[in-house]
């Protein structure tokens, strides 16, 4: 029975979704596709990247 309030809200949100456009950010974007972004600013110091302990694959 208390469906109709969140079925509503989930419409809402689905509607907004399809029909709005948001704002893109092309400086970023080119940034991120050109591969000079800040990608290993987020790693911390003296941690290896993710694939570095590939060794059990071989």
């Amino acid at each position: 029975m208390g469906r109709g309030r969140a079925k509503a809200k989930q419409t809402k949100v689905a509607r907004q979704l399809k029909y709005s456009s948001p704002q893109t950010d092309f400086d970023r974007l080119q940034r991120e596709l050109s591969g000079s972004g800040d990608d290993d600013a987020d790693q911390q110091d003296g941690e290896e990247p993710w694939n570095a302990d590939d060794d059990w694959r071989r």
